[in-house]
């Protein structure tokens, strides 16, 4: 439990390419006190734990010495690692998806609602500034439509998830969290085993929303448009900024004998303050653990993201093979 100094004891499982920002993240939080690093590769456990002045342990040395850990591996090991880390009285954030098979999530739901720990889901962009600013803004608002777009070249590292369960995710779980509800239809298709795939969600009110993810652009684009009655809302992930373009009263203006129409589009953008993502995340699930309150993303937010990204790709992945039957 906290240490005299109101500090947490953390350990990270898995320190690949995502892994180690973790490790790094919580040696500079002062609220954190990382004690540990687990990988199945022990080589490289070793060599990230030396960077940050830790110990690479076995993992029930580790789990015995911590409060919380962050689970950043391979997708089909997050259901195993997390019910071991629970029953271990160990608090967990879990990198997205969730789980790899909504076969376990009863049992995962089940597991967290009994557990003396809390359990937090890695959606990242819940955490990027402009996003905080949105959500913000948009209770005052009647959306229309959501238009997401997360697009970029094939990356050097492999990755066995599709685009829509690695990337468009994050834009899923964006969009539930600021409708505050889920679709009630889905649409979709993708091509090359949808490493590019687009989705049209419909929900209650005649909200829908466009998501579209890839890994064969050449330029990496991580947007979100909002429509709604009273503005239209650009965020960039990227730049961490938001635009909300108002339109100003329509007028005729004379000048110099001659009419004209004036329709002007007021733009407004609020003040960010950019910071690392991935920080403020660590910084909410290590208060979150120290309290022992409630995440601010929840294993069920994590679950309803992966139950809409599971309905798109299967959705996809059939359409695709429908075409090519009727081809034939």
């Amino acid at each position: 439990m906290p240490t005299e100094h109101n500090q947490i004891d953390v350990g990270v499982i898995g320190v690949g390419s995502m892994g180690q920002h973790h490790a790094r993240v919580y040696n500079e939080l002062p609220e954190a006190n990382l004690v540990g690093l687990f990988d199945a590769d022990d080589e490289r456990a070793a060599e990230v734990a030396a960077d940050h002045g830790v110990s690479a342990l076995p993992l029930d040395e580790l789990l015995e010495n911590v409060d919380a850990v962050s689970i950043v591996v391979p997708t089909e090991y997050h259901y195993d690692l997390a019910t071991q880390c629970l029953d271990a009285n160990v608090g967990i954030l879990i990198e997205k998806p969730v789980l790899e098979d909504l076969d376990q999530s009863a049992d995962l739901r089940s597991r967290v609602e009994h557990a003396n720990v809390p359990a937090q889901v890695g959606h990242i962009e819940r955490f990027n500034p402009a996003v905080t600013q949105l959500e913000e803004i948009v209770d005052d608002l009647s959306i229309v439509s959501i238009r997401s777009q997360r697009l970029g070249p094939e990356p050097e590292r492999t990755i066995e998830d599709s685009a829509v369960l690695d990337l468009m995710i994050h834009d899923i779980d964006v969009v539930l969290s600021v409708l505050g509800q889920t679709p009630i239809r889905v649409q979709s298709a993708g091509v090359d085993e949808n490493r590019h795939a687009s989705a049209l969600l419909e929900f209650e009110d005649n909200v829908m929303a466009s998501l579209t993810a890839s890994r064969k652009t050449q330029q990496k684009v991580r947007t979100l448009e909002i429509t709604a009655e009273e503005c239209f809302i650009e965020l960039d992930y990227i730049d961490q900024s938001l635009e909300i373009h108002r339109s100003s009263i329509p007028e005729y203006i004379e000048e110099n004998g001659d009419v004209r129409f004036k329709h002007e589009s007021i733009v407004e953008r609020p003040t960010i303050r950019n910071a690392e993502p991935l920080r403020r995340e660590l910084e909410s699930f290590v208060e979150t653990v120290s309290g022992n309150g409630i995440p601010d993303v929840t294993v069920e937010d994590g679950i309803n993201a992966l139950e809409v990204a599971e309905a798109i790709e299967t959705t996809a992945l059939n359409e695709r093979e429908r075409m090519v039957s009727a081809d034939d």
